[in-house]
This record gives structure tokens, sequence and C-alpha cells, in this order.
């Protein structure tokens, strides 16, 4: 056991040492780069111990469940929530830190950039320090991630929204035929992608034989909202147009088809994954990879935004006039190191909302690899699969919905006010 230790912590040190050169030299070009790569590192880790680490768990003995004995799923699905709740408070301490930074002359512009051997260090102690603390705040923990992840699925829908807006703003901007023939022929595209796509969760998660009710009033749902997106952005009232609508229409079915691929393996509605006992470890990496790429792509957006929450003196240059919200462009080149002095120039983005949202994509990320639940089982072992997993991806198709609906009609509704 003793040996077992010291193979153990040489193995994290030589980790901790490789991870400090490759994220340091990344630093000096990005700083985002380096939180994703920390942010990525963190989420390899929580499926590694999910993987291996209950065996070890099992041993410690103020790590139990209550006043009953846990099986073995249990310290799985605790690991991956002690190693989260280490990342939320790290980045939670460092949002804390860096609120109300307004100009690169501020000495926590120098945190936030630099001195990543002492940040790498803090961050693997957070961690190490999360499996002494008490059952009882992890749970507490495991349950405002439920709250949280649900934030962090409203960010993604925002960007998303702000996407799809300045994509269409871009094209008609132009002002040329070829533009505008361009965004007919995707639109046509997306919604022809929408109904063929529909029409393959009717096979899929509508088996024949079988009262599938909910599925089927999931789908139908998706195809409603996708005509309405239509009729309401070519209303002549309503500014708006096909392309966004077109887009929203595929990323909803999207959302559908998500939801019911996270149904249970047993649930007889579920064809597509009907008496599939076990995934491939290939699938399961393929999944992993799919949940970090996404994952760290809607934290590194949403957190260089500086619409939702901007340093007081950022200038705020070339807002676009559209919809709902809109996020500003990043600053060419705002984060790279010259060594300059110059006059107090003010930051490219809020450091402060950065790091709150991977607080955010941090509880986003053990709901998946617990399956929002620590009843874990078979489904468990998979990742986002169950019960919470589909409510969670449909509920947020339809507040995707919402927003875009509400995006068209605010400002006829509210012609007064800019959105």
């Amino acid at each position: 056991m003793w040996a077992a230790s010291c193979l153990a912590s040489c193995c994290a040190a030589c980790a901790c040492e490789a991870c400090r050169s490759v994220v340091g030299g990344i630093s000096r070009r990005s700083a985002r780069i380096a939180y994703c790569g920390l942010f990525a590192l963190s989420l390899i880790l929580s499926w590694i111990l999910r993987e291996v680490a209950a065996p070890l768990m099992e041993k410690i003995p103020w790590i139990n469940h209550f006043h009953r004995t846990p099986d073995r799923e249990w310290f799985e699905t605790d690991a991956v929530l002690r190693v989260s709740l280490g990342n939320f408070v790290f980045f939670t301490i460092l949002a804390i830190i860096m609120m109300g930074i307004k100009n690169q002359k501020d000495p926590r512009d120098r945190i936030h950039h630099g001195g990543w051997t002492a940040k790498i260090v803090c961050w693997f102690f957070v961690v190490f320090l999360m499996f002494f603390v008490p059952n009882s705040l992890v749970s507490f923990y495991e349950g405002i991630s439920k709250f949280g992840s649900g934030l962090f699925l409203l960010v993604q829908v925002v960007l998303l929204l702000d996407f799809v807006h300045g994509w269409n703003d871009n094209w008609v901007n132009r002002d040329e035929q070829f533009w505008y023939m361009a965004l007919l022929i995707v639109s046509l595209v997306c919604y022809l992608a929408t109904f063929s796509f529909s029409g393959l969760l009717f096979y899929w998660f509508t088996p024949s034989g079988q009262d599938c009710s909910l599925n089927m009033f999931f789908i139908v749902m998706t195809l409603i909202l996708g005509v309405i997106f239509a009729i309401v952005a070519l209303h002549p009232k309503i500014n708006g147009s096909l392309l966004p609508a077109s887009v929203i229409s595929v990323y909803c079915t999207y959302l559908c088809y998500s939801g019911l691929s996270s149904e249970p393996r047993e649930y007889e509605c579920n064809g597509l994954h009907h008496h599939a006992k076990a995934v491939s470890t290939g699938s399961m990496t393929l999944g992993l990879l799919t949940t970090i790429l996404s994952v760290v792509y809607s934290a590194v957006r949403a957190g260089s935004s500086t619409s939702l929450l901007s340093p007081p003196s950022s200038p705020r240059e070339g807002l676009r006039q559209k919809p709902l919200l809109a996020f500003d462009k990043m600053e060419a080149g705002g984060e790279e190191e010259d060594g300059k002095k110059e006059a107090a120039r003010p930051v490219s983005y809020s450091y402060s909302f950065f790091h709150l949202i991977f607080s955010l994509a941090s509880m986003y990320s053990a709901m998946l690899l617990t399956g929002w639940s620590t009843s874990v089982g078979e489904s468990g072992k998979l990742v986002d699969v169950g019960w919470p997993s589909v409510w969670v991806r449909i509920v947020t198709g339809w507040a995707t919905s919402a927003l875009y609906i509400w995006s068209l009609v605010a400002p006829a509704l509210f012609p007064d006010r800019e959105f």
C-alpha cells in the first residue's frame, strides 16, 4: 500500500510538471487556451477515476454512504463529484479574485495570465482536498449542480442565438444577390435536414407494437416548433429571416434526438439502443471527447463575451443592433504578452465571468459523467444516459424555442427599447 502511494505521488508530480510546461508555453499566447487545457484535464481525470478509483476509495474510512455500505457504482460517482467540486471551487475562487478588473495595469491581470506553476499546484491541491470533505457536502454540491448545469445550458442557448443572428446579419449586410441565394439554399437544406431527421426519430424511437406516446409527443412538438419558427420569422411585422429559423429548427431536432437517445437502454421505446447491454471503449472515448469539446467551446465563447458582464471601462464599439442579446467580438491579440509598459489598456473581456462559466461547466460535466443522478446502475456506467438526461435535453430544446421566438417578437412589442 505504501509503495502504491509513493508511485501515485510520483506519477502525479510528473504529470503536474508536464502540464506546467505545456500550459506555460501556451499561456504566453493565450491564457484562455491554457485554462481550457486545464479544464479538459479535469474531465479526463474524472473519467479515469470513475473507471479505476473505486477499489482505492473503498479503503478510505471517511468516504461512506451514511449508514449503509455503498456499492461499487456509488464510489465511481462519488469520485467524479469530488473532482468536479474541486474544479468548481478552483474556478470560483479565481472568479472572485478577478472581480472588478478594468485594465491590464491591474496587478491581478498577471495572476490571470501567468503564475501557471502555482495555479496548477493549487488546482491539484484543491481537487485532492475534496476527497477529505464529508459526504453531506458532496451531496449538497450534487444537488446544486443540477441548477448550475441548467444555467450553463442556458448560456449555450444564448450563444447559439447570437451566432445565428450574427451569421444572418453578416450575409444580409453584403447586399449581393449571391449571398441572398446562399441564405435561401442553406435555409432549405436545414429544413430538409430537420424533416428527414425527424423521420428517423419516428423510426428509431416509436417502434411498432409499443406504447411510445411520450416519444411521439417529443418528436411532434419539435416539428411543430420548427414550423412556428418559420411562420413568426416571415411575418410582415417581424424583422426576421428564414436562416436563423431553419438553424434553430435543426438544433432543436438534434436536442430531441440527444434526449431520446439518452433514454435507458432497457426502455422498450429506445429502438436505437434496444437490447444493447454494453458500450464499447471506442464509443465511450468518442462520447467523452465530444463532451470535452462541447463544454470547452461553450465555456471559452461565453467566458470571452463582454455583453453579459462587461468590465465598467471596457469599450463596446460596433455593438450589433439585433434581437435579444449580442456578444462583442474579442479584441484581436488582446491577451498577447508584449512586455511593454503602456497606458492603462482596458481588458478585452471579463476575467471574472470567464472563470464563472468554467465553474458552471464543471457542474455540467459532472452531471454528464454521472447520468445526472447517484442512482447509477447500468446507465451510470455510460456517459449522459438516464431519464434526467432525457428531460434536461428536451427542456433545453423548449427553452431554446422560447428564447428564439422572444428574440423575434420582443423588438415588435417594445419598439422603443434596444435589444
